[in-house]
């Protein structure tokens, strides 16, 4: 008798993400950004100062039809930082309610579901005092910082994980992005876009063949052949990877170069913008990574989702001709290497901002991911240690 075939296995689908970009054309960062920041922790100082907020539980879920003690508790909370507006001690739940939870939500770059559970429900709970750490902290981190805004700049907000284009005081253009993890965090730097790189090499800088490189050659020999990765001298000569002593540093002395193509590190497209960090914006053949709740998973550098479009947006009025997405696709398939100049280079800054305020009032919110924001732990030190 034969076997009976086994029942196919229907993979579950990938949970939503509790992220989102914002629909808000207004920059993250503005030529006034420093001067709304500092005065929007003033605020909640008084708010921190004034007791703070009330906590919802740790399990609740609240949204429409919900009924009770929690609704007037979730009014008031919402009514503190001034998302909420009517009665906060009706326990019902209205129309107006959902819009000032999706209004908080796009603060906070999640997405409008206008229902309070996961990640929003633990961003209500944060204390005050923390909201107040992040405003002050992103406002010191601005305070000295002298950016030459233009009609045209790009911002990178690095807690967020996303990319503005902005023109004419407005985001044209916004990205998901994929910037440093906390061992090798995206640096705060400006610069200016000066070329958009087709089919580029990459070189990989000595921290990564110290770490990875070099381990992974010790215990694999033919990584470098199957990573398209060739060792240079310093004449440009290509060596053998079994003339390297993978068991000392030697490794470190060599460039070690990606050729373009489907596999390279940074994709198709490399947005050229000279620093002394030496990071930039580019492409990835790893895409799926864009759907991710947690983006912070690059060595500095900045990946972005809708590279291409950037690109087109930053070619805008070469001379070269039309660099359209479908034009750049096309060259990139030929397999040759391009630089095109921009022309007129683009300022660019990226910045490390977990609270900032519009020039509207509004107070917007990332997590500290890389643990930087200290404005007010010595003092709070100096408490704890004075007897």
């Amino acid at each position: 008798m034969p076997a009976k075939p086994k029942p196919k296995r229907i993979a579950k689908p990938a949970p939503p993400s509790e992220f989102a970009l914002p629909r808000d054309p207004t920059p993250t960062y503005q030529p006034n950004t420093f001067f709304t920041t500092a005065k929007a922790s003033e605020r909640y100082s008084a708010i921190a100062d004034g007791g703070g907020w009330p906590t919802l539980p740790s399990n609740a879920r609240i949204g429409p039809g919900s009924k009770g003690a929690l609704v007037a508790t979730l009014r008031l909370r919402l009514s503190i930082e001034g998302d909420f507006t009517g009665p906060t001690d009706e326990t019902t739940w209205d129309a107006s309610l959902s819009d000032a939870v999706k209004h908080y939500q796009e603060r906070l770059g999640l997405r409008q579901t206008g229902i309070v559970s996961g990640a929003t429900l633990k961003a209500l709970n944060v204390p005050a005092a923390v909201r107040l750490k992040q405003l002050a902290s992103s406002a010191q981190r601005l305070a000295g910082v002298n950016f030459a805004f233009d009609d045209r700049y790009v911002v990178v907000n690095i807690p967020s994980a996303s990319v503005e284009a902005v023109e004419n005081g407005s985001v044209v253009k916004r990205y998901i992005a994929i910037v440093g993890d906390p061992d090798h965090p995206s640096p705060e730097v400006q610069a200016k876009v000066a070329a958009v790189n087709l089919n580029p090499t990459w070189t990989v800088p000595t921290s990564i063949i110290k770490k990875e490189i070099i381990p992974k050659m010790r215990t694999d020999p033919g990584y470098l052949s199957r990573a398209k990765i060739r060792i240079l001298d310093g004449r440009g000569v290509a060596l053998d990877p079994t003339a390297v002593d993978w068991n000392s540093d030697s490794a470190a002395n060599y460039t070690l170069r990606q050729d373009s193509g489907a596999g390279n590190s940074l994709g198709a497209i490399r947005i050229n913008m000279p620093n002394k960090y030496a990071v930039y914006m580019h492409d990835t053949p790893t895409k799926r990574l864009f759907g991710a709740d947690y983006r912070f998973l690059s060595h500095g550098c900045v990946r972005v989702s809708g590279v291409y479009d950037l690109a087109e947006w930053l070619l805008e009025g070469t001379e070269e001709g039309s660099w359209s997405v479908a034009n750049m696709k096309a060259h990139i398939a030929t397999g040759k290497h391009e630089d095109i100049a921009l022309a007129k280079p683009v300022p660019v800054i990226w910045v490390y901002l977990t609270g900032w305020a519009s020039a509207d009032g509004t107070v917007h919110f990332r997590d500290d991911v890389y643990g930087i924001d200290t404005v007010g732990d010595e003092a709070k030190q100096a408490r704890v240690e004075t007897p």
